[in-house]
């Protein structure tokens, strides 16, 4: 496979390459809600691009520096404006387009790939960005220190050709289905100022914006890169990033004017905003959510496939999605959003809630003892949900919500109980990443204890495939979804959107399917 730029500039690529899947759950929720990458002119945010002025974002997590390349928290935030990668996908589909890869080629077997890379990139320091800073960024990506989530497929580039300035070849231990993910996914980084990335005090990259400053639990502040490439861009001169931690706090300074861009307000606030006219609320489409049931199977209780089935069967998938995120979402039973090439919608029919078949399985596998479902904040409503669904086929779970860095830990700790609530990501892009890079899903060691050597093999296979796409892929897919159906580990209630609720005085806004926002184009009227 092969790709040449033929001369497509940032913002155009942008344009093109950002346009967002069409809405696919409808109902009033969605009606007040639009995708603006690719239809930035929606919502009465027609206007004429200006220069200048400060865009002032709130949001309810700080930057935590050490978790720089795990894509949590102000992470994106961070990365969006500061960082670029080598390639980009558009939101809807996963077709590469150039970023600071301008062009590239992908050997017949798979085993290697050849990036041709922009001669007009600098550093915010002012230094050359040339083929050695793919190097380092990889390698440094690959790094356990830094826990990234696509370690694994980092760690499979084992050599690195650097031809000329402009050229490197990647030389790769097999065939990765998910080359692009990675090159979509690593932030080119800088060499000489790596010892202090993990302190929050320098963030240099490409982007088009320059990290000035972090007050912690308070604020974040860019300004404007003079020698961004691309002339007149990016519109803004200064981005402010406010840490609002509460959601009525952070409604309440969106609706008075304190900032034009709030990140995750509630969704019944977010709803009735984008109601009440003057501000606009988009769901963050191509970058999905996917909420789900976590299930510790070496839990005598829930060793029982039978026990995990009736759950599956219990679980009012579609309260949830209307209730808790004002349909802002869509039921599964796999865990692939509509645009991916996994998807199946025989599939997502597989477990339909079914009071009396769940009852029958558990008078079949015997009603287990009371059981914790873990949950951290924000997650409070599911798990009721969920508790009321498993109460209601004659299963008692004991509520255990704990603060988000407990969570966490327990989390890639394996140290569950029982069950829990939280959603994931990286379902959107190719799915083998999920299974070998997603803590719930990885197929050596997850959160559930879960080990298959069918599973493992499944995963392994879609993995060192040499194209994401065609027959051969969508059939290692479907082989991966059903060990997901067969075994029950992780059991899937739906899609979510993250949304960014702001004033319509905000034009341009986009992200990356990362939730990374995209702010080049971005001004204010």
């Amino acid at each position: 496979m092969s790709f040449t730029s033929g001369g497509l500039d940032r913002r155009n690529f942008l344009r093109a390459g950002g346009i967002a899947a069409a809405a696919i759950f409808g109902g009033a929720a969605l009606a007040a809600c639009t995708s603006a990458v690719g239809e930035q002119k929606a919502g009465g945010r027609d206007a004429t691009p200006v220069r200048g002025g400060t865009l002032k974002v709130g949001i309810r997590e700080d930057l935590v520096p050490a978790n720089i390349l795990t894509n949590t928290a102000a992470t994106p935030v961070v990365i969006g404006l500061v960082y670029e990668s080598l390639i980009r996908y558009p939101n809807d589909k996963l077709e590469p387009r150039p970023l600071l890869a301008k062009a590239w080629q992908l050997a017949a077997d798979g085993r290697s790939i050849t990036l041709d890379l922009r001669d007009d990139v600098k550093f915010h320091s002012g230094r050359q960005f040339t083929a050695k800073d793919v190097e380092f960024s990889i390698r440094t990506y690959a790094d356990a220190k830094w826990s990234a989530q696509l370690r694994s497929t980092a760690a499979a580039v084992t050599g690195f050709d650097i031809v000329s300035p402009t050229r490197i070849v990647l030389q790769l231990a097999h065939p990765l289905s998910n080359i692009y993910d990675l090159l979509d996914t690593v932030p080119i980084l800088d060499s000489e100022s790596i010892d202090r990335l993990g302190t929050g005090d320098v963030y240099i990259g490409t982007g088009p914006f320059k990290y000035v400053q972090r007050i912690p639990n308070s604020q974040l502040i860019f300004e404007r890169n003079p020698d961004y490439r691309i002339p007149e861009r990016p519109y803004l001169d200064r981005v402010e990033v406010s840490i609002i931690p509460d959601p009525t706090a952070l409604l309440s300074a969106l609706k008075s004017g304190q900032i034009a861009v709030a990140r995750e307000l509630a969704f019944r606030d977010a709803e009735n905003l984008g109601k009440s006219g003057g501000f606009q609320v988009d769901n963050l489409e191509g970058a999905e959510l996917q909420i789900y049931v976590g299930v510790n199977v070496t839990e005598p209780a829930l060793a029982d496939l039978r026990v995990r089935q009736a759950i599956a069967y219990g679980l009012d998938r579609e309260r949830v999605i209307a209730e808790v995120f004002r349909g802002a979402g869509y039921p599964l039973n796999a865990p692939w959003p509509k645009t991916s090439p996994a998807y199946d919608e025989s599939r997502n029919t597989r477990f339909g809630r079914d009071i009396g078949k769940a009852k029958e399985l558990l008078a079949q596998a015997g009603k287990p003892p009371r059981l914790p479902l873990t949950f951290a904040p924000g997650y409070d409503e599911v798990a009721q949900i969920v508790q009321a669904n498993l109460a209601e086929i004659g299963i008692e779970v004991v509520l255990d919500p704990v603060d988000a860095a407990t969570f966490v830990k327990q989390l890639t700790g394996q140290q569950f109980r029982g069950l829990w609530v939280t959603d994931h990501s990286w379902a959107q892009f190719v799915p083998s990443t999920l299974t070998v890079s997603a803590y719930p899903f990885n197929a050596r060691r997850n959160a559930s204890r879960y080990d298959s050597p069918a599973y493992t093999g499944a995963a392994d296979a879609a993995w060192k495939l040499p194209q994401a796409t065609g027959p051969d892929a969508v059939r290692a897919y479907q082989a991966i979804s059903d060990q997901l159906l067969e075994g029950l580990f992780l059991i899937e209630i739906g899609v979510r959107f993250q949304q960014y609720s702001s004033a319509n005085k905000v034009h341009g806004f986009g992200w990356t399917k990362r939730r990374e926002p995209v702010l080049t184009d971005t001004f204010l009227s």
